[in-house]
């Protein structure tokens, strides 16, 4: 039987090439469902298969309420919701297996938003030319598995580089649909997730497997601002049978402000499902940016540590540290499965460590009252039910990975 992918475009605009597009699945055995998510104008060149009036009607309006929507953000922002409502529907009924989206701004958003709305594994492509440059990416991927291409010109016109992305487009969608799968969350296997970051690899490495060797299989999360929020989104669809939150620095991205930025909700959400629960507070006493030129004017002058030429690690400071003990008691607090905190008394993070004889003033980031400063608000704002056990380990020494399994193991 057929495969159907849904092809997303403002018609208005992108007539022309979303009908080459269809075509191209059309000659690859692909059934295609048009659907159009402009709003001013007419569809140029292509009839629809759900007409734009049909869409804003599923985001429960008009096209003319649209148009009168006061700005262009307002108007795209109802369309949104129409467009996932109509994929959602088509993916609910079994008529679709595969999404791509041609756009550029606006048109990549409305796409973009219907795609992450449905499981990992279904096809998500959208070529932009908004793909590129120092673009936030979030809009476009959110928490789900979407393959972004950088359409390297605009979307207007058929030529020899949009003839080239729009064919690939096309055989990439064919064999996905004829050779992927879409995740299966009722597995009899049992994962637990843990987070890490290039900061606690080698501990969350030997943490694996120390799991492995129990016949768990670990799942691991980048804690980058997404990780750390696909996790707990996945948690709640109950892929998992504990959390090992070993590195939680997005929450110190979250009141700082930095690329990691984890949301109000992070360390909350697997307390609340009464998950089984270590945490650990890897990596809170630093923030991620950019290049050292581009640290906030406001940061400057704090110990920094060059993690690479891209990303720079800005040193949380005392009254910093302190709020984050706060709030780590205030999230946790919520939890209402079995949890246990472990902190490692000899260093948060890789540039954090005692002195020694090559570094008699310890690593950049060693700060053992500010550290000290998490750690006496953690124990005041607590409930006295959760312990916290404290190990003389690096929170990247393999041995430490291996106890807080061995702990989560006990546990369970």
């Amino acid at each position: 039987m057929p495969k159907t992918v849904a092809l997303i475009g403002t018609l208005d605009t992108k007539g022309p090439e979303i009908a080459y597009l269809r075509d191209r699945c059309r000659d690859l055995g692909l059934e295609t469902l048009v659907i159009d998510s402009g709003i001013l104008g007419e569809p140029l060149g292509i009839e629809p298969d759900f007409r734009r009036e049909t869409v804003a009607q599923a985001a429960g309006s008009t096209i003319e309420a649209l148009r009168q929507a006061g700005s262009r953000g307002a108007a795209v922002h109802e369309m949104m919701k129409g467009v996932r409502k109509v994929v959602l529907d088509l993916y609910a009924t079994g008529r679709l297996h595969g999404v791509a989206c041609l756009g550029g701004a606006e048109g990549a958003v409305l796409g973009a938003h219907a795609m992450q709305a449905l499981p990992i594994g279904v096809p998500k492509l959208l070529a932009t030319p908004i793909a590129s440059g120092k673009r936030h990416f979030g809009p476009l991927m959110g928490l789900r598995d979407v393959m972004v291409i950088h359409s390297i010109i605009d979307i207007l016109g058929i030529n020899p580089i949009s003839q080239t992305i729009f064919d690939n487009m096309a055989a990439a969608l064919a064999g996905m649909a004829a050779h992927g799968h879409v995740i299966d969350l009722k597995t009899e296997h049992r994962y637990v997730a843990i987070t890490m970051l290039g900061n606690t690899t080698k501990s969350v490495m030997a943490a694996k497997e120390r799991l492995a060797q129990a016949g768990i299989e670990a799942i691991i999360f980048h804690s980058n601002g997404v990780g750390g929020p696909a996790m707990e989104e996945l948690a709640q669809q109950g892929l998992f049978i504990g959390v090992i939150d070993f590195t939680t620095d997005e929450l110190a991205d979250e009141l700082v402000g930095g690329f990691h930025n984890g949301g109000p909700n992070r360390l909350r959400i697997v307390g609340r499902l009464g998950l089984p629960q270590m945490v650990v507070p890897g990596c809170i006493d630093f923030t991620v940016h950019g290049p050292p030129d581009e640290v906030p004017d406001h940061l400057r002058g704090r110990p920094i540590y060059t993690h690479n030429p891209v990303f720079t690690l800005v040193r949380t400071l005392k009254p910093e540290m302190a709020e984050l003990g706060r709030r780590f008691a205030e999230r946790l607090n919520e939890a209402t499965g079995p949890l246990k905190i472990v902190y490692p008394s000899q260093g948060l993070s890789i540039p954090s460590f005692p002195p020694n004889e090559s570094h008699p003033q310890g690593g950049v980031f060693w700060d053992p009252e500010a550290d000290a400063a998490f750690m006496a608000e953690l124990r005041a704002n607590l409930r006295s039910d959760i312990p916290i056990l404290e190990y003389s380990r690096h929170v990247n020494e393999p041995a430490f990975g291996v106890e807080v399994a061995e702990l989560f193991l006990e546990m369970i």
